[in-house]
């Protein structure tokens, strides 16, 4: 296939933190076919390089395997360099470059300003499957993954999926290819030296770095934020019918979307006892959508005319909201706030040694909630 030249990329990382890269593999493609690979373990930017066993589990790297492989910031000049000016493609491009996005900003590198595109969605828009998984989008195109999540086998499947479907449809360049199927590429910014303002990912990890810092003592499995991981909804447990009627949450309805500090599940359980109801999705009776992912409470007042959310709970939130609902978007620093002495991340010292503090030492503990406003 003529013209068909990019280079196919996917990562593996430590944590459920996207900037925690452990492991990379890169397939350099001309004119449809392989032409180079690239290979490498690594040790993910320093802070950020805890192996979260969950991680481990999935693609079996461990923090000694990579001890005395190079960071992820000593071996961006050598990754660079293979890319060169090519478009990226990746199986599902968000994670990947949003990985790429935020290694760089942690480890304080300038930013080429990548693009990558999605062979995923390449897949969903030619493919007639069940799944678009990886494994079966590759086995659609003749390939067959037999080393999931080792890097360099995921990207070369990646890879075989988009020159798959460019010979079926007799598509010679990348970019028509994907145009054709109405798929843009995903972009990262450039910069030169500290990032003015840090990405959703970066910023979200910042406060409690310390769960994701090797350095440091261990947190209880409890406390690992899932992050990157397929949501637990957890259950909708019945609201407590001893909570205090004078703490904000009590009675409220609330609803998540988006990756939180603490699982999903955890949090569903804090609110419940506190008198407050949950449900999986944004309903009738929904008065709170608290909003993961990083978002900041600032960009919640207008999101659809500067950080439009994605997600269809936000999007149904904000359609209820038009229609007159009384429901409110919240980030998850005003959650945080609404919880108080309840929120169980509250220092650093809690989340590594998960103390049990005695009655009457936690220095909060008088404090007052802070008082919801009604929604609106």
């Amino acid at each position: 296939m003529k013209g068909l030249n990019f280079t196919a990329v996917d990562f593996e990382t430590a944590n459920g933190f996207r900037g925690s890269p452990c492991a990379i593999g890169l397939v350099r493609v001309r004119d449809g076919a392989e032409v180079e690979s690239y290979y490498s373990a690594m040790r993910p930017p320093e802070g950020f390089d805890r192996f979260d066993p969950h991680n481990v589990a999935i693609h079996g790297i461990t923090a000694d395997a990579v001890a005395q492989s190079p960071r992820f910031g000593e071996l961006f000049g050598e990754i660079q360099g293979f890319i060169g000016d090519d478009v990226l493609v990746a199986h599902n491009a968000g994670f990947d470059i949003e990985v790429f996005e935020a290694a760089l900003e942690v480890s304080g590198l300038d930013s080429p300003g990548l693009s990558c595109l999605c062979s995923v969605r390449l897949s969903r828009a030619n493919y007639q499957l069940a799944s678009h998984a990886l494994p079966k989008a590759a086995a659609e195109a003749g390939y067959q993954l037999t080393q999931h999540h080792y890097a360099l086998d995921d990207a070369r499947a990646s890879a075989a999926v988009v020159c798959d479907i460019a010979a079926r449809r007799n598509v010679g360049t990348t970019h028509r290819l994907f145009q054709e199927s109405g798929i843009a590429a995903r972009t990262m910014e450039s910069w030169q030296g500290p990032r003015a303002r840090e990405s959703r990912a970066t910023r979200q990890v910042r406060g409690m770095a310390h769960l994701f810092d090797a350095r440091l003592p261990a947190p209880q499995p409890r406390h690992m934020p899932d992050l990157m991981r397929w949501q637990d909804e957890g259950k909708n447990l019945p609201p407590s019918s001893v909570a205090d009627p004078a703490h904000p949450l009590f009675a409220q309805q609330l609803t998540f979307t988006g990756n939180l500090a603490i699982p999903r599940a955890e949090a569903k359980e804090l609110v419940a006892a506190l008198g407050a109801a949950t449900a999986s999705r944004v309903t009738a009776g929904t008065t709170l959508l608290v909003v993961g992912d990083g978002f900041e409470a600032w960009e919640l007042r207008e999101p659809e005319q500067s950080f439009p959310l994605r997600s269809s709970k936000a999007r149904e939130a904000l359609r209820r909201q038009r229609d007159g609902q009384r429901l409110r978007l919240i980030a998850e620093e005003e959650f945080r706030e609404l919880l108080g002495s309840h929120w169980p991340l509250s220092t650093a010292a809690e989340a590594v040694a998960d103390p049990k503090p005695e009655a009457g030492t936690d220095p909060e503990a008088q404090e007052p909630a802070p008082r919801l406003n009604a929604p609106g």
